[in-house]
C-alpha cells in the first residue's frame, strides 16, 4: 500500500469522524471547531490530488473565513454555551432513515455507473490568467458573485447578531 492511499484513508477517516461529531455535536461552539476540522481535513484531499489552488481557496475561504465568522458570531451573541435539546426518538430515525436513504442512493449510483475518462485534454492555463479571470467584472468573472456572496453573507450575520441580542434583552427583562 502506497503513501498516498495511506494517506487518502487518514484524511477521510478524519473527515468522517469531525463531520460526524459536527452534527452530533450538542455545543454549538465545539461543532463549529468540528466543521473546522472536516474543511481542513478536505483541504488535504485537495493536496493529495495535487490541486494546490483548490486546496489554498479551501484553507482560506471556507477554513480561514467562513469558519472564524461562524466562531465570531457564536461569540458576539454570548451563546458559547447553548447546548442544543436532545433529539426525540422520531427525530432520530427520520433523520437515519433520510441518511440511509441518501447513503444507499449514493452506492446505487456509484456501483452502476461507468465512470470513463474524458477525451477532451485540458488546456494549459497561466496562473495570471487565472488571476485575470478572478478579479474580472466581464465575461466569466468573479468579482461580481464573489462580492454580492460576501454582501449577503454579511447581512445574514448582522441580522443573526441583532436578533440573538433581542433574544438576550427580552431574557433580561423576564
Amino acid at each position: 500500500m502506497s503513501l498516498n492511499v495511506v494517506m487518502f484513508y487518514l484524511l477521510s477517516a478524519t473527515i468522517l469522524l469531525f463531520a460526524l461529531l459536527t452534527v452530533t455535536s450538542r455545543r454549538i461552539l465545539r461543532a463549529a471547531v468540528y466543521l473546522l476540522f472536516v474543511l481542513i481535513g478536505t483541504a488535504g484531499l485537495y493536496f493529495l490530488l495535487d490541486y494546490q489552488f483548490l486546496a489554498a481557496v479551501q484553507l482560506a475561504i471556507y477554513a480561514g473565513g467562513i469558519v472564524i465568522l461562524i466562531i465570531f458570531s457564536i461569540l458576539l451573541t454570548s451563546h458559547i454555551s447553548h447546548r442544543f435539546k436532545r433529539p426525540t426518538l422520531p427525530q432520530v430515525l427520520m433523520g437515519g432513515s433520510v441518511a440511509l436513504a441518501g447513503s444507499a442512493l449514493v452506492l446505487y449510483v456509484l456501483m452502476n455507473h461507468s465512470f470513463l475518462p474524458a477525451e477532451v485534454k485540458g488546456e494549459v492555463t497561466s496562473m495570471t490568467e487565472i488571476g485575470t479571470q478572478l478579479m474580472s467584472t466581464g465575461k466569466n468573472g468573479f468579482v461580481l458573485p464573489f462580492e454580492l456572496i460576501s454582501i449577503l453573507l454579511l447581512a445574514a450575520m448582522v441580522v443573526a447578531i441583532i436578533i440573538a441580542k433581542k433574544e438576550n434583552q427580552n431574557i433580561g427583562k423576564s
